[in-house]
Protein backbone atom coordinates (compact mmCIF):
# COMPACT_ATOMS: atom_id res chain seq x y z
CA UNK A 1 0.00 0.00 0.00
CA UNK A 2 2.31 2.74 -1.23
CA UNK A 3 -0.28 5.52 -0.90
CA UNK A 4 -1.77 4.20 2.32
CA UNK A 5 -2.29 6.06 5.57
CA UNK A 6 -2.56 4.85 9.16
CA UNK A 7 -5.60 5.43 11.36
CA UNK A 8 -6.70 4.38 14.85
CA UNK A 9 -10.18 3.10 15.72
CA UNK A 10 -11.59 2.20 19.14
CA UNK A 11 -14.62 -0.09 19.26
CA UNK A 12 -17.01 -1.02 22.05
CA UNK A 13 -18.51 -4.38 21.15
CA UNK A 14 -20.64 -7.15 22.55
CA UNK A 15 -18.59 -9.72 24.42
CA UNK A 16 -19.30 -12.79 22.33
CA UNK A 17 -17.57 -15.29 20.08
CA UNK A 18 -16.86 -14.27 16.52
CA UNK A 19 -16.67 -10.50 17.04
CA UNK A 20 -12.96 -10.25 16.17
CA UNK A 21 -13.55 -12.48 13.15
CA UNK A 22 -16.31 -10.18 11.90
CA UNK A 23 -14.18 -7.07 12.46
CA UNK A 24 -11.22 -8.60 10.62
CA UNK A 25 -13.45 -9.80 7.78
CA UNK A 26 -14.99 -6.35 7.38
CA UNK A 27 -11.57 -4.71 7.25
CA UNK A 28 -10.32 -7.23 4.71
CA UNK A 29 -13.38 -6.64 2.51
CA UNK A 30 -12.62 -2.92 2.64
CA UNK A 31 -8.94 -3.52 1.77
CA UNK A 32 -7.81 -2.43 5.23
CA UNK A 33 -4.66 -3.87 6.79
CA UNK A 34 -4.48 -4.32 10.59
CA UNK A 35 -1.19 -2.96 11.96
CA UNK A 36 -1.83 -3.42 15.68
CA UNK A 37 -4.71 -4.69 17.77
CA UNK A 38 -5.43 -4.92 21.48
CA UNK A 39 -8.59 -5.83 23.33
CA UNK A 40 -9.97 -6.50 26.79
CA UNK A 41 -13.23 -6.93 28.65
CA UNK A 42 -14.50 -3.71 30.26
CA UNK A 43 -14.77 -4.32 34.01
CA UNK A 44 -16.04 -0.99 35.35
CA UNK A 45 -18.51 1.73 34.49
CA UNK A 46 -21.71 1.68 32.46
CA UNK A 47 -20.10 -0.47 29.74
CA UNK A 48 -18.94 -3.23 32.13
CA UNK A 49 -19.25 -6.63 30.50
CA UNK A 50 -18.75 -5.30 26.99
CA UNK A 51 -15.47 -5.63 25.10
CA UNK A 52 -13.05 -2.89 24.05
CA UNK A 53 -11.02 -3.26 20.84
CA UNK A 54 -8.37 -0.79 19.72
CA UNK A 55 -7.05 -1.05 16.18
CA UNK A 56 -4.47 0.74 14.12
CA UNK A 57 -5.08 0.09 10.45
CA UNK A 58 -3.53 0.93 7.12
CA UNK A 59 -5.88 1.96 4.31
CA UNK A 60 -5.79 3.76 0.98
CA UNK A 61 -8.38 6.54 0.76
CA UNK A 62 -11.55 4.83 2.03
CA UNK A 63 -11.32 5.36 5.78
CA UNK A 64 -14.84 6.79 5.91
CA UNK A 65 -16.32 3.70 4.31
CA UNK A 66 -14.42 1.47 6.73
CA UNK A 67 -15.85 3.35 9.72
CA UNK A 68 -19.34 3.05 8.22
CA UNK A 69 -18.92 -0.68 7.60
CA UNK A 70 -17.74 -1.32 11.17
CA UNK A 71 -20.57 0.79 12.60
CA UNK A 72 -23.07 -1.30 10.66
CA UNK A 73 -21.98 -4.55 12.30
CA UNK A 74 -24.71 -5.69 14.72
CA UNK A 75 -22.19 -6.56 17.47
CA UNK A 76 -20.65 -3.07 17.48
CA UNK A 77 -21.96 -0.71 20.16
CA UNK A 78 -19.73 2.30 19.56
CA UNK A 79 -17.02 3.41 17.12
CA UNK A 80 -14.50 6.19 17.80
CA UNK A 81 -11.60 7.36 15.67
CA UNK A 82 -8.31 8.70 17.03
CA UNK A 83 -4.82 9.70 16.04
CA UNK A 84 -2.43 6.76 16.00
CA UNK A 85 -0.12 6.19 18.97
CA UNK A 86 2.87 6.91 16.74
CA UNK A 87 1.53 10.43 16.18
CA UNK A 88 0.55 10.96 19.83
CA UNK A 89 3.41 9.31 21.72
CA UNK A 90 5.93 8.69 18.95
CA UNK A 91 8.94 6.45 19.47
CA UNK A 92 9.45 4.78 22.84
CA UNK A 93 12.60 4.65 24.93
CA UNK A 94 12.38 1.63 27.26
CA UNK A 95 14.40 1.66 30.50
CA UNK A 96 14.65 -1.52 32.59
CA UNK A 97 16.70 -2.27 35.71
CA UNK A 98 17.22 -1.24 39.31
CA UNK A 99 15.14 1.58 40.77
CA UNK A 100 17.88 4.14 41.49
CA UNK A 101 19.63 3.61 38.17
CA UNK A 102 16.36 3.60 36.22
CA UNK A 103 15.40 6.92 37.83
CA UNK A 104 18.69 8.51 36.81
CA UNK A 105 18.52 7.25 33.23
CA UNK A 106 14.91 8.45 33.03
CA UNK A 107 15.98 11.89 34.22
CA UNK A 108 18.37 12.24 31.31
CA UNK A 109 15.93 10.73 28.81
CA UNK A 110 12.93 12.85 29.84
CA UNK A 111 14.93 16.07 29.85
CA UNK A 112 16.37 15.32 26.42
CA UNK A 113 12.99 14.19 25.04
CA UNK A 114 11.44 17.43 26.25
CA UNK A 115 13.99 19.40 24.24
CA UNK A 116 13.11 17.49 21.08
CA UNK A 117 9.36 17.34 21.62
CA UNK A 118 9.15 21.09 22.05
CA UNK A 119 10.41 21.23 18.46
CA UNK A 120 7.62 18.97 17.24
CA UNK A 121 8.96 15.46 17.71
CA UNK A 122 7.21 12.78 19.73
CA UNK A 123 9.47 10.67 21.96
CA UNK A 124 8.07 8.92 25.04
CA UNK A 125 9.94 7.27 27.89
CA UNK A 126 8.80 4.05 29.62
CA UNK A 127 10.43 2.71 32.78
CA UNK A 128 10.13 -0.37 34.95
CA UNK A 129 12.41 -1.10 37.94
CA UNK A 130 12.87 -4.85 38.42
CA UNK A 131 15.13 -7.27 40.30
CA UNK A 132 16.12 -10.87 39.64
CA UNK A 133 17.69 -12.50 36.59
CA UNK A 134 14.58 -14.37 35.48
CA UNK A 135 12.30 -11.35 35.92
CA UNK A 136 14.67 -9.05 34.05
CA UNK A 137 15.23 -11.55 31.24
CA UNK A 138 11.48 -11.90 30.68
CA UNK A 139 11.07 -8.11 30.63
CA UNK A 140 13.94 -7.62 28.19
CA UNK A 141 12.61 -10.34 25.88
CA UNK A 142 9.17 -8.72 25.95
CA UNK A 143 10.56 -5.43 24.60
CA UNK A 144 10.39 -6.93 21.11
CA UNK A 145 6.61 -7.19 21.51
CA UNK A 146 6.08 -3.60 22.64
CA UNK A 147 4.62 -1.36 19.94
CA UNK A 148 6.90 1.54 18.93
CA UNK A 149 9.81 0.36 21.13
CA UNK A 150 12.81 2.04 19.51
CA UNK A 151 15.68 1.55 21.96
CA UNK A 152 16.34 -0.25 25.26
CA UNK A 153 18.46 1.01 28.14
CA UNK A 154 19.54 -1.49 30.80
CA UNK A 155 20.18 0.29 34.09
CA UNK A 156 21.53 -1.79 36.94
CA UNK A 157 24.53 -2.92 38.98
CA UNK A 158 24.86 -6.48 37.70
CA UNK A 159 23.23 -8.25 34.75
CA UNK A 160 24.19 -11.34 32.82
CA UNK A 161 23.22 -14.91 32.02
CA UNK A 162 19.65 -15.10 30.74
CA UNK A 163 19.52 -11.31 30.48
CA UNK A 164 22.46 -11.30 28.05
CA UNK A 165 20.71 -13.88 25.88
CA UNK A 166 17.55 -11.74 25.94
CA UNK A 167 19.61 -8.73 24.85
CA UNK A 168 20.74 -10.65 21.77
CA UNK A 169 17.09 -11.39 20.95
CA UNK A 170 16.23 -7.70 21.21
CA UNK A 171 19.13 -6.70 18.98
CA UNK A 172 18.13 -9.35 16.43
CA UNK A 173 14.79 -7.54 16.08
CA UNK A 174 16.59 -4.31 15.20
CA UNK A 175 16.23 -2.60 18.59
CA UNK A 176 19.56 -1.19 19.83
CA UNK A 177 20.58 -1.69 23.46
CA UNK A 178 22.48 0.67 25.75
CA UNK A 179 23.77 -0.66 29.07
CA UNK A 180 25.19 1.16 32.05
CA UNK A 181 28.70 0.15 33.04
CA UNK A 182 28.06 -2.70 35.49
CA UNK A 183 29.18 -6.13 36.62
CA UNK A 184 28.07 -9.12 34.56
CA UNK A 185 28.17 -10.09 30.90
CA UNK A 186 25.46 -7.71 29.62
CA UNK A 187 28.03 -5.02 28.84
CA UNK A 188 29.67 -7.40 26.34
CA UNK A 189 26.38 -7.80 24.47
CA UNK A 190 25.07 -4.21 24.49
CA UNK A 191 25.60 -1.91 21.51
CA UNK A 192 26.92 0.84 23.76
CA UNK A 193 28.11 1.03 27.38
CA UNK A 194 27.75 4.31 29.25
CA UNK A 195 29.06 5.07 32.73
CA UNK A 196 26.87 8.08 33.55
CA UNK A 197 23.17 7.06 33.78
CA UNK A 198 21.93 10.54 32.89
CA UNK A 199 24.11 10.54 29.78
CA UNK A 200 22.79 7.07 28.89
CA UNK A 201 19.26 8.47 28.84
CA UNK A 202 20.38 11.41 26.71
CA UNK A 203 22.13 9.12 24.22
CA UNK A 204 19.03 6.93 23.93
CA UNK A 205 16.78 9.85 23.03
CA UNK A 206 19.33 11.37 20.68
CA UNK A 207 19.54 8.09 18.79
CA UNK A 208 15.77 7.79 18.19
CA UNK A 209 15.37 11.49 17.41
CA UNK A 210 14.90 12.40 13.78
CA UNK A 211 16.72 15.69 14.28
CA UNK A 212 19.70 14.76 16.45
CA UNK A 213 23.04 13.87 14.85
CA UNK A 214 23.93 11.02 17.26
CA UNK A 215 23.81 7.52 15.74
CA UNK A 216 24.52 4.56 17.99
CA UNK A 217 25.61 2.52 14.98
CA UNK A 218 28.62 4.80 14.51
CA UNK A 219 29.88 4.15 18.06
CA UNK A 220 28.73 0.53 18.42
CA UNK A 221 30.89 -1.43 20.83
CA UNK A 222 32.34 1.69 22.45
CA UNK A 223 32.29 2.61 26.14
CA UNK A 224 31.82 6.13 27.44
Amino acid sequence: MDSSQSYAISLITENKKGVLRDIATTLAEQNGNILTIQQEIIKRGPEAGLAWVDLEIEVDDNFGSIVAALTALPQIVEVETHETFSKIFGQRVIIIGGGAQVAQVAMGAVNEADRHNIRGERISVDTIPLVGEDTLALAVDAVTRLPRASILVLAGSIMGGKISRAVENVKAEGIPVIALKMAGSVTKHADLVVTDPIQAGVFAVMHVSEKAVFDINKVKGREF
